[in-house]
């Protein structure tokens, strides 16, 4: 297949070579071209069976430590990749409730995969609202080629998590840009074809560009050691003296703001929550399972010799159940909000007050999400007792993942924000790590 658009978005050669050579051995996908095969739309029995094939291996691909190439394949040869962009346009055309409900069953097959797919799902929405016509069709052009974007924003560096950065464009005297520095939480990047970066730009200013990740200077290191979604590939990547032309080099003004009302935030946010409440769903079927598989309780016990007939083993699976419906219920009403200010976007403005809104709702999501989703996970024992806890179960990978999930954006800082701003009418902070 070939993802090369012009000259300003060469193909991801060497890193696309051995993508296609992996799905010519390991998953048997056709050759063609994901432009030629038309992408699977929410509900439809393809996409029921992608994640059934997705799903049947993921428990092992996490214990084992198997990185989910061929799954990332699986997602690019169905157009999934593509979900969100007009049916007119090459995409599944779903809406962002749909998207949201799909990206929940993505996540409940594997979380490791819905995860670091995130910042390829989120570019996706920027350049639909892009307002420079060349820089939206040049994104929209590869993603419907099947490229996957990922993400260079994050450093670990003595400046507060935000957008004040160490890593710096300079002018090259030659034509073009010198990008230097090193990225973290790169999530997705070991699996990309390209990857977004942002950093530092002359005069106090922030910007970007999307370069292959196989470029002269480009390193990307399998480094993640995160307790949880230890598969999403969220480690480094360096950036020695990578060369970037002016027409991939785009500005995007002053790191604190001011920034548009937009409904790109709020979607980066509920994104977390959506893989969160994937997680839940499986937490909720790991529950129903155990009980079921269990032969014996305690003798002091209602009834010792059946748990599956024991009402208080069966609440704790009932009050996890309910917290699954409860967070998949909240998160799509959130996605109504983000969708209703995606909507009224104009010249990639949206509307302030459903901009706001949006951010006030997916703010409070995922405040009630997180306690749902880490009290749900830790019940999980609750369900199965001692023999729950062994190795071979790995059913402490629900808690780990929700865990190192919730902890991109601190539950407390959220409840603050949203305190203040039902109290005092402050705005919400600008920028994509609220």
């Amino acid at each position: 297949m070939s993802v090369v658009i012009d000259e300003h978005f060469p193909q991801a050669g060497t890193e696309r070579a051995k993508s296609e050579e992996r799905m010519t051995s390991t998953s048997q996908a056709p050759a063609a071209s994901p432009e030629d095969v038309p992408p699977l739309r929410p509900g439809s029995p393809e996409l029921a069976e992608l994640l059934a094939r997705i799903a049947s291996g993921a428990e092992q691909r996490e214990r084992e430590a198997i990185a989910p190439h061929e799954q990332v394949e699986w997602i690019r040869a169905s157009g999934l990749s593509r979900l969100r962009i007009p049916v007119q346009q090459g995409g599944g055309g779903a809406s962002l409730r749909e998207f949201f409900e799909v990206l929940i069953a993505l996540a409940q097959a594997d979380s490791n995969l819905a995860h670091l797919l995130r910042v390829h799902y989120w570019a996706t929405e920027q350049h639909l609202v892009a307002v420079d016509p060349v820089f939206r069709q040049r994104g929209l052009a590869l993603i419907r080629a099947g490229a996957i974007l990922g993400v260079g924003f994050s450093e670990q560096s003595s400046r507060p998590a935000g957008l004040h950065f160490d890593t710096e464009f300079t002018r090259d005297a030659a034509g073009g840009w010198r990008l230097n520095g090193t990225k973290f939480y790169c999530t997705g990047t070991l699996y990309s074809d390209y990857t977004q970066v942002w950093a530092a730009a002359p005069g106090g200013r922030i910007a970007g560009a999307i370069i292959p990740v196989d470029r002269e200077g480009v390193s990307v290191e399998d480094d993640w050691d995160g307790f949880g979604q230890r598969l999403t590939g969220s480690g480094t990547t360096r950036l020695q003296n990578v060369h970037v032309s002016d027409a991939e080099y785009f500005d995007l003004g002053q790191p604190d703001g001011p920034w548009p009302p937009s409904h790109l935030a709020p979607f980066l946010q509920l994104y977390l929550q959506a893989v969160m409440v994937g997680i839940l769903r499986s937490v909720r079927n790991d529950a129903v399972a155990l009980v079921r598989g269990r032969r014996r309780g305690f003798s002091h016990a209602s009834v010792p010799q059946i748990p599956a007939q024991d009402p208080q083993v069966l609440q704790v699976v009932g009050e996890i159940a309910a917290a699954a419906f409860a967070a998949e219920a909240i998160v799509l009403s959130a996605a109504d909000a983000v969708q209703a200010a995606a909507d009224s976007t104009v010249d990639g403005v949206a509307d302030a007050a459903l901009a706001g809104a949006a951010q006030l709702a997916t703010s409070q999501a995922k405040v009630v999400v997180d306690g749902l989703a880490h009290k749900s996970a830790t019940k999980l024992f609750d369900a199965g007792g001692a023999s729950a806890t062994q190795a071979a179960r790995n059913l402490d990978r629900h808690w780990r993942n929700l865990r190192t999930i919730s902890t991109h954006n601190p539950t407390f800082l959220k409840a603050s924000a949203v305190g203040d701003h039902l109290v005092n009418g402050a705005a919400f902070p600008a920028n994509g790590y609220f």
